[in-house]
């Protein structure tokens, strides 16, 4: 197996590394600070082409794929996690589905406005009684003539206040189905706004519908199969925390290093004591560790290779690995990592979420004993 990137895998994670310290590091801070919604980073993005990883390029993508989504969206998370899901979930979340489940139509009027960053999509699965166990839908689909009437409510939706576009997901009387459901629509509605431990400069809201009327043919997939849908984008889904996940980690060592190197205690940097370069060694050859995996799992899902179990395995120990490694960072940093002046506290914040959303670790426990097993 060869674990090299390619050329233009190389150029496409230095481009993106460009961008995150460029465009998105400077304003990092502030908009975490204030809530603020990265627009303006997520339409440059668009202009360089990282809005449409995953579509072809006759919808005006590149189709680089899912090894080249997780370099950028780890890039891009180095310097900012909100970002990162952002286009972690535009790209994975929404483009993709689209380009596995839609019809000819929908993938002409939608992607190249998706691809090139004049669209946000938000992807709306969740419900309040329907989380970990997304079978639980309570929002309804009723048919009226040809067209679709959608009712109740979504919650935890990325991006839901900004979005052009939505993946919404609903209970038909033959199943759950998939709907493509303009933000635009009559009766559509941002409800709640939460106010999140961290990711505080990506928006997570409800969304209310309201007897939302959605044209038939902007069914997503088929009737009733909807589950379908869903649990083939969240395999793209994981990869794409997994890589957000190994940006933070990176973000962390990266700071670790630079303090050991100029804080000084007992008359030396601390980076020359032992219990600092323990645990920097511990980050650095686990990051390795989940790097590999991430793109193992993503070269998997570009060939078309079953990968639902590897997907979950690197969001799992990509997560874990964050969540270690924002910790060890405060503590390297000291009193000064529990203050804002510097970025450590940040990174820990936004580390966390990662063992939630996309499918807590104890979701991905199950999905990977589950295939073990053949069950």
């Amino acid at each position: 197996m060869d674990f090299s990137l390619t050329e233009e895998q190389q150029l496409i994670r230095q481009a993106a590394r460009d961008f995150a310290r460029g465009v998105v590091a400077p304003t990092a801070a502030e908009r975490d600070k204030q809530r603020r919604f990265p627009m303006d980073e997520f339409r440059k993005a668009g202009e360089l082409g990282f809005c449409g990883l995953l579509v072809p390029e006759q919808y005006g993508g590149s189709e680089l794929g899912a090894v080249a989504q997780s370099l950028v969206v780890e890039e891009v998370s180095r310097a900012c996690a909100s970002t990162g899901v952002t286009l972690a979930v535009h790209n994975g979340l929404v483009t993709s589905p689209i380009v596995r489940f839609g019809t000819e139509a929908q993938k002409q009027a939608l992607l190249p406005k998706l691809a090139s960053g004049e669209w946000l999509g938000a992807y709306a699965l969740s419900e309040a009684g329907a989380g970990s166990d997304a079978a639980a839908l309570s929002c309804k689909a009723e048919r009226d003539g040809d067209d679709w009437i959608l009712d109740g409510p979504k919650l935890w939706i990325t991006s839901g206040a900004q979005c052009d576009l939505l993946i919404v997901f609903a209970r038909a009387e033959e199943g759950v189905t998939a709907f493509l459901v303009p933000a635009t629509s009559e009766g559509f509605k941002v409800g709640k706004v939460e106010e999140k431990l961290g990711i505080r400069s990506s928006s997570t809201v409800e969304i209310l519908m309201d007897k939302v009327r959605v044209p038939g043919d902007m069914l997503l997939g088929t009737v009733g199969k909807g589950l379908r849908v869903a649990f083939n984008t969240l395999d793209g889904g994981r990869i794409g925390i997994a890589a957000q996940s190994n940006g933070i980690t990176q973000a962390c060592l990266d700071a670790s290093i630079k303090y050991c190197n100029e804080r000084e205690q007992f008359g030396r940097p601390i980076g020359s004591f032992q219990a600092m370069q323990w645990k920097l060694a511990e980050i650095s050859s686990q990051l390795d560790a989940a790097r590999l995996l991430t793109w193992h799992a993503a070269s998997l899902r570009d060939t078309g290779e079953p990968h639902t179990r590897m997907a979950a395995q690197a969001k799992l120990v990509a997560s874990q690995l964050a969540n270690r490694a924002g910790e060890d960072a405060v503590q390297i940093h000291g009193g000064a990592g529990y203050t804002t002046e510097f970025p450590v506290e940040r990174y820990m914040r936004d580390a966390r979420i990662t063992e939630i959303y996309e499918g807590t670790s104890e979701v991905q426990r199950i999905v990977i004993a589950r295939d073990l097993l053949g069950q």
